[in-house]
């Protein structure tokens, strides 16, 4: 059965790793170096990164309690809720720039306010947090609902009953059983942020992120132009899920019986 699966899984395989073979070999290795530290692509990596980061510390700040409301609250209207919050992982990029724009740009609904009161939320930093929070924190959310379900709701409640509080249970019990899937989530929330175009585009053209820069290397260039950026991005994403899964080997596993000894 596993050789079946393999001949029939084999044609996707090679539509998912052919374009980085290609990308590898087509690729004009030696002007890599004076691509990558050219000021623009500089500047725009040490955006992408620092935006990025920004933007996952937001969404593990609150996108880990949403999730773990969506997982353990009853409410009226929770399975709406959650379609809603998991939207934008399906909307394209250019339709959420636009809705991005519409509320945040310089006549947005909140934008123009916020405008008035000298914080503008488009063509700066904030307006490509804001690109970032709104494509990538559904894979938080979604990420930590899923974790948090798949925890014991007895393991919870065997804390509670020996006198823990809320806020203990949630931080000896719940999290540390949930923590592997929702650091899968925060990564790939980076690297989609990282790689965040359309909305970007939209609400923040300027400052340029790396991939707003290779789209504009592209138009200036063609292929000649965007290949080392587009390699520096593929780059940047391997080496995050590489940490990614180093973390996931060194983290040691939880031991539910050990969470919930009196204390």
């Amino acid at each position: 059965m596993l050789v079946a699966f393999t001949l029939v899984g084999s044609g996707l395989l090679l539509v998912l790793l052919l374009p980085l073979l290609n990308l590898v070999l087509t690729t004009e290795w030696s002007t890599l170096a004076a691509a990558w530290s050219e000021p623009g692509a500089a500047r725009a990596v040490r955006l992408s990164a620092w935006t990025s980061t920004a933007s996952v510390g937001v969404m593990a700040l609150v996108g880990i309690p949403l999730g773990y409301v969506l997982a353990r609250g009853r409410f009226p209207g929770k399975p709406l809720l959650i379609c809603l919050v998991a939207l934008p992982m399906v909307l394209p990029g250019l339709a959420g720039g636009v809705l991005l724009l519409l509320t945040f740009g310089p006549l947005g609904t909140v934008g123009q306010v916020s405008a008035d009161l000298g914080l503008p939320l488009h063509s700066n930093s904030a307006g490509i947090i804001l690109a970032q929070l709104y494509v990538a924190a559904p894979f938080v959310i979604i990420t930590s609902m899923v974790a948090f379900n798949a925890v014991e709701p007895q393991l919870e409640i065997a804390a509670a009953t020996l006198g823990d509080s809320p806020w203990t249970v949630f931080r000896r019990v719940s999290l540390p059983l949930a923590l592997p899937t929702i650091t899968a989530g925060l990564v790939l929330a980076w690297v989609r942020a990282l790689g965040e175009f359309g909305a970007t585009m939209i609400l923040a053209y300027n400052p340029q992120t790396l991939p707003v820069h290779l789209w504009v290397r592209f138009q200036a260039g063609g292929l000649r132009e965007a290949l080392p950026l587009a390699l520096l991005l593929v780059v940047l994403a391997g080496l995050a899920i590489v940490v990614w899964r180093a973390v996931g080997r060194i983290t040691p596993q939880s031991n539910p019986d050990r969470m919930i000894e009196p204390r």
